[in-house]
């Protein structure tokens, strides 16, 4: 792959973006995925993707490297499996509408979230809404099971729509387990399934030489092991924090 040139697609906020970046930080900050200050990180709130291949790609990023066409195709791819599906799941989607109701439906909110603009009216009252009312007889272990594995079958057979670029698929994991894990949590069951690779933890490039004494003390105690280690420090000499900073202090 050569490198990338973003965006590819102008980007918008739309009416879901801004919410759910929000609550994806705090949960990804509390996880260790992202910096405790992500959320004054440029690159991680832009709604372009990162140029850096190093870098992982948001999912509100997405839009910027895909747009309309490819992320309606692998909605459609989807839902096609799903009006093929059995039908003690088929029918559930049938009550709400046909095929092409819910490739809309669900490519609005995709590319809403995803940093396309305001394509999903409604925005989180509209979402919870469907999910409360029109698909409730899925929101349970057996349902999501069976989302999940269409979903999996459909991602793995849509290489073609995700671009060269080796980024995207996890970002697209990373948006679905965001999702799945929000509805297993309002709808009390319990979350077994996984989509594959999501984003890896996001790591800052740090150089002791252009930070103050303050900025080094200031490091959480994984990320100053991470930077030493990288440096070629054996870590494992050092039996507490205050030894590394002043490893740190002396590169």
């Amino acid at each position: 792959m050569t490198t990338p040139s973003y965006p590819e697609f102008p980007t918008q906020n739309g009416y879901l973006t801004e919410r759910t970046r929000q609550k994806y930080i705090e949960n990804a900050v509390a996880a260790k995925l992202l910096p405790r200050d992500a959320f004054r990180m440029a690159d991680i709130l832009s709604l372009t993707a990162p140029t850096d291949p190093k870098k992982p790609i948001q999912f509100w990023q997405l839009y910027s490297i895909l747009g309309q066409d490819r992320i309606v195709g692998i909605v459609a791819n989807f839902y096609q499996r799903v009006f093929e599906d059995e039908t003690w799941f088929t029918s559930v989607f049938e009550k709400v509408g046909d095929l092409n109701h819910h490739i809309g439906t669900q490519a609005s909110m995709w590319i809403d979230v995803m940093g396309g603009g305001p394509y999903y009216h409604g925005a989180e009252f509209r979402l919870n809404f469907h999910h409360t009312h029109n698909a409730h007889q899925l929101m349970n272990e057996k349902g999501a099971k069976r989302w999940v594995s269409l979903m999996v079958e459909t991602l793995d057979t849509s290489a073609l729509l995700m671009t060269d670029d080796a980024r995207v698929r996890p970002a697209i994991n990373t948006f679905l387990a965001h999702f799945l894990g929000k509805y297993a949590t309002d709808f009390k069951f319990e979350n077994l399934e996984n989509f594959g690779a999501i984003n890896p933890p996001h790591r800052r490039k740090i150089n002791f030489m252009y930070m103050t004494s303050d900025a080094i003390e200031a490091l959480p105690e994984d990320e100053l092991r991470d930077a030493l280690s990288e440096r070629g420090v054996d870590v494992s000499v050092f039996e507490n924090k205050a030894q590394m900073i002043s490893k740190a202090l002396n590169m």
